[in-house]
């Protein structure tokens, strides 16, 4: 298990890092998920060793690693271009560690792990000959070799395109349970984390501003500004917050967080004289349509709150200055605050 306690690192005088404490359990993956320049790498650089907290312990299994070098402490390391050696075929990349250290049958690990990463035939190819995503393949199955008590990944998919992304990232979901190596991974996407992770940690600034079961941190998130990097797509507050929550038949908040999908129209069309009998709750004149192959995404002006994002089925009589009637979904909301 890992921990970190109270742990500060710092650059020329500036915290990257600033008193971060986390677990990291056994057997689990958890992410730490923030924009880029928020500290989250070197976050991940001091766990591996390569950079000297400032102040803060970082231990494994109760035991200090301060003074342990970073080939002493069994942890590997994935960099999100995969760094593999171009010359060497994939085999020999994946079995790279293993002959240094003289591992006995090291051959049938290195086609067991490529049979994990689903790389079976394999092993004779240059990474040159390689897709992206394949080539990330080599790297984890290459990081995997060695049996690390911990895998720290630094923005595994970040270099590939959005739909190899997303295979990867259930294919990498699949082999981190199958090898069952505690894993850390720090990532700015918010769907690579939630594909990957039990647990979520939130950075901003340097400081973790929330963390928790995944589950947890998106149906409360801590504050405005994690929502919406969370993926809501728009804070309420006050009065709006009220109505919208009041219509979904919750307790009152000081703001919520709403999903795009969180209204839905819930008739083609309501007339002005009829709109306020709706039962949807919240009625509203459509500002402004974007069509989409699944759904069409609108812009309403609801009564009371103001403008906030809406969907509706294909075909729905929803053009600009259309008054519709809204149904709100309460498992889309997040309430913020008491």
């Amino acid at each position: 298990m890992l921990t970190l306690d109270h742990l500060t690192v710092a650059y020329d005088g500036t915290d990257a890092v600033r008193d971060a404490s986390l677990v990291v359990p056994d057997g689990s993956v958890v992410a730490v998920l923030g924009p880029s320049g928020c500290g989250k790498s070197t976050l991940l650089r001091a766990v591996a060793g390569l950079e000297p907290p400032t102040s803060g312990t970082i231990s494994w299994d109760g035991a200090d690693l301060a003074g342990v070098p970073t080939h002493r402490r069994r942890f590997a390391m994935m960099f999100q271009d995969g760094q593999l050696f171009g010359h060497l075929t994939v085999a020999r990349n994946v079995g790279y560690a293993l002959r240094l250290r003289r591992t006995p049958d090291a051959a049938a690990r290195v086609a067991d792990l490529l049979g994990l990463v689903g790389l079976d035939g394999y092993a004779d190819r240059l990474p040159g000959t390689l897709s992206g995503g394949e080539r990330q393949r080599v790297a984890l199955a290459r990081s995997l070799a060695a049996d690390p008590r911990l895998l720290l990944l630094d923005e595994p998919l970040s270099a590939l395109d959005a739909g190899m992304r997303e295979r990867l990232a259930g294919d990498l979901d699949r082999i981190l349970r199958a090898a069952g190596t505690t894993t850390l991974v720090v990532t700015h996407d918010q769907e690579e984390a939630f594909a990957l992770a039990d647990r979520l940690v939130v950075m901003r600034d340097g400081v973790i501003v929330q963390q928790g079961a995944i589950a947890d941190v998106w149906a409360a998130p801590a504050d405005a500004a994690t929502a919406l990097f969370l993926g809501y797509a728009r804070v309420l507050d006050g009065a709006a917050a009220a109505t919208v929550l009041r219509a979904a038949g919750l307790p009152a908040s000081s703001s919520v967080a709403v999903r795009r999908s969180a209204l839905t129209v819930a008739e083609p069309s309501v007339t002005d004289g009829g709109a306020s009998g709706v039962g949807a709750g919240l009625v509203g004149v459509v500002r402004s349509t974007r069509a989409t192959p699944d759904q069409v995404r609108l812009v309403v002006d609801v009564d009371g709150v103001g403008e906030v994002d809406a969907v509706a089925t294909p075909g729905a009589p929803t053009a600009p200055g259309e008054r519709v009637a809204l149904a709100v979904e309460p498992a889309r909301l997040a309430p913020i605050g008491g």
